[in-house]
């Protein structure tokens, strides 16, 4: 984010479509003594026998350590959960102590390279992809732990295909996505697949596949990377064609690390005919899968079981908690009967980070690019009159977030400057991402500033008229939990209606309206003017917006669909920096604004 930071340069896409495959040779299982079995219980099969263990993290993030750099001290949060791979190691290095190394694989579902200070800065500050640059944290992290494949996330896109290839050149494992094909081939732009072989004496090799398969939504949300260069297609789809075949090439077990989650639905609404958090529903209507490592929804859970519709047999899926603050464990027994490896049982579990303490192994490993990007985040590059803070912005207007409009808006301005767009009003929304971002009084650091938006979203004009800007503020307020003008006022129950995120709610700038809550959605925009009068539904506007919610994110109505009249590469967080920077000092007189608020019946709620 510095101002002389190196030039990063984005180049197309080098789509090399292949899968992997790899036999590992393992040291003999012990084989068990017959069991007698418990009162009730059906009999074991007779056989030789073999217990596997696979280990799965997704979405880290950037996690490595257990620090907070935008608070520039060790993560805590009050459920007392611990963060970062150095975690993770330790607790994989005990569990291949306690099953047997030769018994377990290591596994992730995607969201590796984006998310934290540590990975922008070698995505941007002192990129991967520099002649002689350096070995991603993340590629040097799960290398040393071992990890056997990893599958894409969509936020390995956000740094363009240039940065991914790079990282995935430095990885001693594969990246699969099945479903990342290449646009003109329709092949597998990345491995599709990985297979591992594990020896058991006086009998066949016990053969593991792992599927790999990513999001639909990058087609939407790194459309700027991808179009042209990459497809996307269904995760359900893909899975029917690629599960046979794993079964035809011998595999015993089939795994699927899946960067979807759970839910059936999607935040992109009817934009792809692909469902977003797909995971259940290619357990249940794609057999062949014994378990399934979920990802993407961030969200925890240990064991999940989902019963096939066409084979009547139950898959076992397991989500662990991001950033590296839980391991999934599913514990397979196989049975060797007639001359075939069978999955008797799959059982999942999770391991919680905050058990054990960092891996002094990773510690060390790491210890130098984490000393760089503490340096880097703690750079001042301004100083604030006041303390600002998001603490109520979701419910009040807040200067804090009128200050990433500001900002977009003297952008989109300067940049339409000598344009036919240049006489147009610009509007700019934005979000309110973080409840605990604070930018203290006195000197402010680029840490401040990336806590308040942590994302790495680009800027986008795109043309609006009036009207569609209502529509667009009457879906924004669906946010608000219908709240009667006579009921008490709880803030913390009065936002998310219906599961929605904070970071699709969106204050829009330049405009003067007031959500009243009490009535029901899609009749909640009141006074809405531009300029002290009344919104005329055909006048136009830009519209400085991100670029997740340019490319349909949020599925806010209108704006994927409107005509693009500007965008760049340079990410908000930098353009933030660089506003600061210029001014020196950061006073709300000069960014500040009363745009909205909340009311019922008309009468303010706060």
């Amino acid at each position: 984010m510095p101002l002389n930071r190196r030039k990063f340069l984005t180049k197309s896409a080098a789509t090399g479509a292949g899968v992997a495959l790899v036999g590992a040779a393992a040291a003999p299982a012990a084989e068990a003594a017959p069991a007698s079995p418990a009162a009730g219980k059906k009999p074991e099969k007779p056989g030789k026998r073999y217990s596997l263990t696979i280990m799965g993290t997704t979405d880290l993030h950037g996690h490595v350590f257990n620090w907070d750099y935008y608070k520039d001290s060790e993560y805590s949060d009050a459920a007392g959960n611990a963060q970062g791979l150095a975690r993770i190691s330790t607790l994989v290095d005990q569990i291949r102590t306690e099953k047997g190394h030769e018994h377990t694989m290591l596994l992730d579902a995607g969201d590796t390279i984006q998310g934290t200070p540590l990975t922008y800065y070698y995505a941007k500050v002192d990129p991967i992809t520099a002649k002689r640059g350096p070995v991603h944290p993340m590629a040097k992290a799960m290398n040393a732990i071992g990890y056997d494949a990893v599958a894409l996330g969509n936020h390995e896109f956000n740094y363009g295909i240039e940065t991914l290839r790079k990282f995935e050149e430095q990885c001693d494992f594969p990246l699969l996505g099945a479903n990342a094909v290449d646009h003109k081939t329709q092949k597998p732009a990345f491995p599709a697949y990985f297979m591992k072989k594990f020896h058991s004496p006086g009998a066949a090799p016990v053969t593991v596949a792992v599927l790999g398969l990513t999001n639909p939504g990058i087609a939407i949300w790194d459309k700027a990377y991808v179009q042209g260069k990459l497809d996307f297609p269904g995760l359900e789809e893909q899975a029917a064609k690629w599960v046979p075949k794993l079964r035809s090439m011998g595999a015993d077990v089939v795994i699927v690390s899946a960067h979807s989650g759970t839910s059936g639905t999607s935040s992109y609404g009817d934009q792809l005919p692909y469902v977003e958090d797909a995971a259940a529903n290619v357990a249940r209507r794609v057999p062949g899968i014994d378990a399934i490592l979920v990802g993407h929804a961030h969200l925890e859970i240990p064991e999940l079981k989902v019963v096939n519709e066409q084979t009547g047999k139950t898959v076992v899926l397991s989500e662990p908690l991001c950033y590296a603050e839980r391991l999934s464990l599913f514990d397979i027994e196989l049975v060797f009967v007639k001359g075939k490896w069978e999955v008797e049982s799959v059982s999942a579990s999770l391991r919680n980070t905050n058990t054990v303490a960092d891996d002094p192994k990773i510690t060390k490993l790491l210890k130098d690019e984490h000393a760089k990007v503490v340096t880097y985040v703690n750079q001042v590059v301004g100083r604030a009159t006041e303390t600002l803070t998001t603490v109520d912005a979701r419910y009040k207007d807040a200067p804090i977030i009128d200050l990433i409009n500001k900002v977009q808006e003297d952008v989109v301005k300067a940049a339409l400057e000598g344009t036919q767009y240049a006489a147009l009003p610009v509007v700019s929304q934005a979000s309110p991402f973080s409840r605990t971002s604070e930018i203290p009084a006195g000197d402010v650091t680029i840490r401040d500033l990336s806590s308040l938006y942590v994302y790495d979203n680009t800027l986008v004009a795109k043309l609006m008229t009036g009207a569609q800007l209502r529509a667009y503020l009457e879906y924004s307020a669906q946010y608000f939990v219908q709240t009667a003008a006579d009921a008490p006022v709880d803030v913390d129950k009065l936002t998310n209606a219906g599961g929605r995120p904070d970071y699709n709610y969106d204050y829009v700038s330049g405009l003067q309206y007031d959500i009243d809550v009490a009535q029901p959605v899609g009749s909640r925009i009141k006074n809405l003017t531009f300029d002290g009068a009344a919104l005329d539904d055909a006048q136009e506007f830009v519209m400085a917006v991100n670029n997740y919610r340019a490319n349909g994110g949020g599925d806010f109505p209108y704006v994927a669909s409107a005509q693009e009249l500007w965008a760049e590469s340079t990410e908000i967080r930098t353009r933030i920096a660089e506003w600061v920077t210029a001014k020196g000092e950061l006073d709300p007189k000069d960014f500040a604004s009363l745009d909205w608020k909340l009311t019922r019946n008309g009468t303010p709620v706060f």
